[in-house]
Formats: structure tokens, sequence, C-alpha cells
């Protein structure tokens, strides 16, 4: 669901689709309910519950579908979920770091190892790209929130590692221990966040300036991204702008 570069631009507008809608709201509807059934259902209570709420806000979830999602991990027989994460690589040798929530691991690693193999990529053993990437805490504001200025002060007062800002927004990284207590004075100095979770940060970049490349990545991301059980998809591509609007 969320990637690095241009791309990250692009799913987001295909989001907005109404097939995208119904796969993201399923997606954040997982989340709720699996942070609601792993801690206290009382989001003040319990930091990722929070942050899948403001996600699910972000995403444009009803508040009723919010409210479902919490109940229903208070119901016996609610779907028991188990986190897996597969790394690998893809076109143009970047790294990719893919987080799942299964309640079946034979079926998801089945469909992970088909969109990646179909798609230019491969899977790699557990390490084998995550120890190019720093895990941290990611807050995310939109570019209505403020410009650079304030939104780096803000940051650096709430206590912050590092802020990226654009013309799409501002990504705010943190310690992962302090992510939330970040997030809370943040939120007081900027309002509420659109998204608020732990991240796979790259160390370093790898520009993908290849027209077939760049499309071949673009379309594994797609069906990554298509599967119910693929919560998160992390890489370290940068495709240059260039080749982005070639692609249209």
């Amino acid at each position: 669901m969320a990637g690095h570069s241009k791309f990250k631009n692009i799913m987001h507008r295909k989001g907005a689709q109404d097939k995208k809608r119904s796969a993201l709201f399923s997606k954040l509807s997982r989340e709720i309910t699996v942070a609601a059934k792993m801690g206290l259902p009382d989001p003040a209570m319990n930091a990722r519950l929070r942050a899948a709420i403001i996600a699910a806000r972000a995403g444009g979830m009803p508040k009723d579908n919010i409210e479902r999602s919490i109940k229903k991990a208070e119901g016996g027989d609610s779907e028991t979920y188990e986190e897996v994460r597969y790394e690998g690589f893809g076109p143009g040798g970047v790294s990719l770091i893919i987080e799942t929530l299964t309640d079946n691991r034979n079926r998801t690693a089945t469909n992970v190892r088909t969109a990646v193999s179909k798609n230019g990529g491969n899977l790699g053993a557990g390490g084998s790209v995550s120890h190019a990437f720093d895990r941290m805490g990611l807050i995310n504001y939109p570019a209505s929130a403020g410009d650079a200025e304030k939104v780096f002060e803000a940051a650096l007062e709430a206590g912050a590692e590092d802020v990226s800002s654009s013309e799409d927004g501002h990504e705010i990284w943190t310690a992962v221990d302090s992510l939330h207590e970040v997030a809370k004075a943040l939120e007081k100095a900027l309002g509420e966040p659109e998204g608020v979770k732990l991240a796979w940060r790259p160390q370093t970049m790898v520009t993908v300036d290849s027209e077939g490349d760049a499309a071949t990545l673009m379309k594994l991301i797609d069906a990554l991204d298509d599967d119910d059980d693929v919560q998160q998809v992390w890489g370290n591509y940068d495709v240059p702008d260039a080749v982005m609007e070639k692609l249209g």
C-alpha cells in the first residue's frame, strides 16, 4: 500500500477508484481488528489501534465501519491473523519488504511469490534486504498542515529525528520507541496526521531509470497491493520524473 518515489502518489490516486477503495477498507479493517484484539479496544490506551484508526480516517473509512471492526475483535469467533514479512528483489535490483496480515500462511506465501516472480522479481530469505533498511516510526501530514519550515520546527520541538517535505506532503521520522509520544506532540501543533505507523526506511536509494524496469516494477507493486493479505510494501526505489512522465 505504500512505497517510495512517484509510485506512492500513483497508487494513492488509483486508490480513489471504487475497487481500490473497497480493497483499502478491507486492509484497514483488518488492521483495526488485529490492533484491538492484541490490546485494549480503547484507542487512548492502545497506540497501535489509535494509529490504525487515524489511517482509516485518512483513507475515508466511515465511522460505522471503524466501530464494527473494533467490535469484531471482541467476538470469540473473530479471525486470527498472523503478521508475516517477506523480503525480496524487484526489477532494476530494488529491494522490497512486504508486510502481510494473514489467516492462511500457505495462501499468502503462494500469492506473494507468484506476484513477485511474474513481475521481474524474486523473494529472498528473511533478512536478505531488511539489513539495508532502518526500522523507524513514520508520521504523515498533508501539505496543507503548513510549509516546510513550520512542520520542521514542530517536528524538532516534538523530538522527531528527520523531516522530508514536498508538494505531496510531509514525512516525519522518529525512533520506534518515541513514535506515539512524538505523534501526540505533533497533533497539538499541526492537527491530526494522515498516518502514524512503523515503517522501513531505506538507507540508500536505487535509481530505476529504465522505462521497462519502471513499468514492470509498477505492475509488481500494483499486483501486491491488490492482494487483501498485503498491508504494506516498502522499497528503496527512486524513479526519475522523466521516466514517470513517459509511463503516463
